[in-house]
């Protein structure tokens, strides 16, 4: 069958995955692959530019269905446990040789990018899919090389996407169900079948490189978003759903490296892993988040939206396919962007939370052994609402804030930033951007303003000279005073009528952070430990 090529590596034979006869369509421009799609009745075009698709049954990821081959590479180095499930060799092996079997005599889409923008840890990634939108989709979220790079691209990993493929038998392969995502360390390669949900590619690369990085490159991976000032000084932000990291990660006077997956390099640059942004689109309008509604033109895929009846207008606000809807662009659908997407010199490291008990500082200055331990907890908290049958706080903890991304224990990624600190004198802050003046329901929300002002003072340097108090349940050091926040609000305790009521709250969510760390303490140092609340 005649092939469609871009540009076509000498390293471009598919029979090297078992992969024969098929129509194959080598790094189309993102134009061609939204006309095929257009074309083919799989893809519509909104009022905003964009292109839109249904990723079928799986709206998300399905982290039950993940799995990492065991073998003498990961056996005793991968932190096995519900998140990172094992998979024989032989299973992945006759997985392979089956997705190759159901490609054979297909249309295919190649995609050969990059993984991480520093030139000492790009990764090639080769993407061999059966679906125009979701090469389309690797365009958009990993690095495209140029024309001259792509000549002799040669990759290093590579990911065989088979949406329409479900495993038949799936015991005999130690599946839960027909779909799956599978890494294999060895062979480097990523088998995704059985799910259209294009975010299974990007995450799969990412728990990969969790592992490479860390594992043999002796650099930090990170599940966060990162800046850069005028002064060429760098701030990450940690945080997870509802905590603010990509509302106060944009900063207009700040130039933007990436929303979502960073390294932290003995260079001690930080870089972007992306070449774009997956942004949640449920609820989106232009006065909430003007930089990723004004994203949304031609080139960015929009995922299990509605239209508004009648028209090509996306209704933002309708979740009726699913509460996860979602938009990728690439990253220079952003205006204000760090060209490449790298920093250096990090300064402030932000771990966000939303503390809906009310309890922590607004902002605290953490210790080396502190910002491990809370790295590895990665709390915030879901109010009432959020979910079914939660109907009063909930603490919510995810292990260095992507709990579902990491093969490693916790506690290398902890060690590793704890070593940052010392060796580069960064600042930790804790912001919670959650509840004061009482729990949710009671208290009120912290003003926007205001966490605005203090990340404004951590990053000027106004805080350093600031007088601080210890919180005597939790052990977190918190300025008695921040320009443009009122200083009462600085101290959680005495912004609660109840005072009582308030240690109260306090020691019970201390328990709950003892609690969860149970867990992991077994492969902590006694520094990490003694980092937890003191009360």
């Amino acid at each position: 069958m005649d092939a469609t090529t871009h540009i076509r590596s000498v390293h471009s034979d598919l029979s090297l995955y078992g992969i024969d006869r098929a129509n194959e369509h080598w790094n189309l421009p993102t134009d061609e692959l939204e006309e095929i799609a257009l074309a083919k009745g799989m893809a519509t075009r909104s009022d905003q530019g964009a292109i839109a698709v249904n990723t079928g049954k799986f709206t998300g990821r399905s982290p039950k269905d993940r799995f990492i081959v065991a073998d003498y590479l990961t056996e005793d180095t991968v932190w096995w446990g519900d998140i990172n499930q094992k998979i024989r060799p032989e299973a992945f092996k006759e997985l392979a040789d089956h997705i190759a079997a159901h490609f054979s005599g297909q249309d295919l889409y190649i995609k050969d990018v990059y993984a991480c923008a520093h030139p000492s840890h790009r990764v090639p990634v080769r993407v061999i899919t059966e679906l125009p939108w979701s090469s389309h989709f690797v365009d958009n979220m990993f690095i495209v090389p140029t024309d001259e790079e792509l000549k002799d691209f040669e990759p290093e990993w590579v990911v065989l996407n088979a949406p329409t493929y479900e495993a038949s038998n799936p015991e005999h392969y130690g599946l839960r169900q027909g779909n799956f995502s599978i890494l294999d360390f060895s062979r480097k390669m990523i088998l995704i079948g059985g799910s259209g949900y294009t975010g299974e590619i990007k995450k799969g690369m990412f728990s990969a490189l969790n592992f490479i990085l860390p594992h043999e490159r002796n650099t930090l991976s990170m599940h966060c978003s990162a800046n850069v000032g005028e002064e060429g000084d760098t701030a990450i932000f940690f945080g997870l759903s509802g905590t603010g990291k990509t509302t106060l990660s944009a900063d207009p006077a700040r130039k933007l490296i990436g929303d979502d997956e960073h390294g932290w390099s003995d260079d001690n640059a930080i870089f972007n892993f992306e070449g774009g942004c997956y942004a949640k689109a449920i609820d989106l309008s232009e006065e909430k988040e003007p930089d990723i509604y004004r994203a949304i033109r031609k080139g960015a895929i929009l995922e299990n939206i509605v239209y508004k009846e009648g028209s090509r207008t996306v209704d933002y606000t309708d979740g009726s396919i699913t509460e996860n809807t979602r938009v990728s662009y690439p990253i220079d659908h952003i205006a204000n962007i760090a060209k490449p997407s790298l920093g250096h010199n990090p300064k402030n490291v932000f771990f966000l939370t939303a503390d809906a008990f009310g309890v922590l500082p607004p902002i605290s200055k953490l210790t080396p052994g502190q910002a491990m331990y809370q790295f590895i907890s990665g709390y915030t908290a879901k109010v009432a609402g959020t979910e079914m049958g939660v109907t009063e706080p909930q603490p919510s903890f995810s292990a260095c804030f992507g709990k579902a991304f990491i093969p490693l224990h916790p506690s290398v990624y902890a060690e590793m930033l704890g070593a940052k600190m010392r060796e580069t004198g960064v600042n930790v802050w804790l912001v919670n951007t959650g509840w004061s003046g009482g729990s949710y329901g009671v208290g009120d929300r912290i003003k926007l303003k205001y966490t605005r002002a203090m990340i404004t003072a951590a990053l000027n340097g106004s805080l350093k000279g600031a007088s601080y108090k210890q919180h005597p349940v939790f052990g977190l050091h918190f300025p008695t005073s921040c320009p443009e926040v009122p200083d009462e609000l600085l101290d959680p305790r005495q912004t609660w009528a109840d005072k009582d009521q308030y240690d109260e709250v306090a020691k019970d969510l201390a328990k709950r952070f003892h609690a969860n760390f149970e867990e992991f303490a077994s492969g902590c140092s006694q520094e990490i430990l003694a980092g937890g609340p003191i009360a």
